[in-house]
This record gives structure tokens, C-alpha cells and sequence, in this order.
């Protein structure tokens, strides 16, 4: 009887520090962590719409659907097929978005940090060509960057995202696997962290 008080006294106040935190710090975070991640997109899963017909929704731990979408060349860019056998990290952010315009320096400097042999990074700019190419000519990146249509079946929808949040991130494996999923902005040095395969 003992031992049961004491592990109910932890666990309630465990709750409490729980709940103390958000609180006072906000669901920041909690956010920031992988719980907090998967407890988040089960929420947002939750209160979508349904994918449309025949659409193919990407699953953590499973293979990532094939998408081609336009490079703001016009030439094709292939997901998963893009990195040829190396993990990726797909980005979906918009020019009109204040997060994601603060995360494109970190992004960045992921990229560059990784190099041709490491973690691949891409862009998918749900937004008009021209608004996305009016905002590179002021914060230019060296990954490739391609662009859709949003919509109930656009890239992000595709990837994992059915209620449209942006920024939306997702690390997929060398395996062409969904490994993680990332509503929410990062912040100076956390991709490093969160992209280890």
C-alpha cells in the first residue's frame, strides 16, 4: 500500500510540474520535443479533413508516396528520389509566412553545414513562383526549392500535414521512410539534433 501512495504522489506530481510548465513557459517546450511532435500531429490528424480520394498520405515509418513537383527552373524535382540514397529533409514554407522566413537562415545553414554527402535539404513553397522568387532575390538559399499549389492535395498534404500548418518539416530515411514529422519553426542549432536519421 506504501509503494502505491508513493508512485501515485510522483505521478500526480509529476502531472503538476506538467502542467506548472506550460503554464509558465507556454507549450514551447514541450513542443520542441518528440512526444511533444507525434502528440501534436495526432491532435492535428485528428481534427483534419479526409484526405481525398485516391491520395496517397505519407505514414511515419513508412515509404514516402513518389512526388514530382516544378524546381523554380521548371525542371523536375522527385521526392524521395532526390537525394539518392540519402536522408532528406523537406521543408514546406510559404513567402507570406513569418515563421518560416525566420527559419530559412537555420535551414540554411543545415544545408550548407551537411554538404553534397549529408542530409539533403529541399524547399517546397506553397505560394505563387513569383512571390517565391521576389523573396529569394532577399534571402537566398543554395538548396533547391520547388513549388505547389496549396490545396487539399498539395506536397504538404502528401508528406503528412493534412490541416496545412506551416512551416512543416519531415526528415525521410535513406530508405525512402518517413522518420519524423515537425509542425512549428526551428530554432538556431536544433536541426543538427532533430536530423540524425
Amino acid at each position: 500500500m506504501r509503494t502505491r501512495t508513493v508512485v501515485l504522489a510522483a505521478l500526480a506530481a509529476g502531472v503538476l510540474g506538467i502542467v506548472a510548465g506550460l503554464a509558465v513557459n507556454g507549450p514551447g517546450p514541450l513542443l520542441r520535443t518528440e512526444f511533444g511532435q507525434r502528440a501534436l500531429q495526432g491532435a492535428m490528424t485528428a481534427v483534419a479533413p479526409l484526405a481525398p480520394d485516391g491520395l496517397q498520405v505519407a505514414v511515419r515509418g513508412e515509404p514516402v508516396p513518389a512526388l514530382t513537383l516544378p524546381g523554380l527552373d521548371g525542371s523536375p524535382i522527385l521526392i524521395p528520389d532526390h537525394a539518392a540514397g540519402r536522408p532528406l529533409l523537406v521543408n514546406l514554407w510559404a513567402s507570406w509566412c513569418g515563421p518560416c522566413i525566420e527559419e530559412m537562415p537555420e535551414l540554411e545553414r543545415f544545408a550548407v553545414e551537411q554538404g553534397a554527402n549529408g542530409v539533403q535539404v529541399i524547399g517546397i513553397a506553397l505560394d505563387d513562383q513569383n512571390a517565391v522568387e521576389d523573396f529569394l532575390t532577399r534571402i537566398p538559399v543554395s538548396y533547391p526549392i520547388a513549388i505547389d499549389i496549396p490545396g487539399p492535395r498539395d506536397a504538404g498534404v502528401q508528406l503528412g500535414n493534412p490541416r496545412g500548418v506551416l512551416p512543416y518539416t519531415v526528415l525521410i530515411g535513406s530508405d525512402g521512410r518517413l522518420l519524423k514529422q515537425r509542425i512549428g519553426p526551428f530554432t538556431h542549432g536544433e536541426i543538427s539534433g532533430w536530423a540524425k536519421p
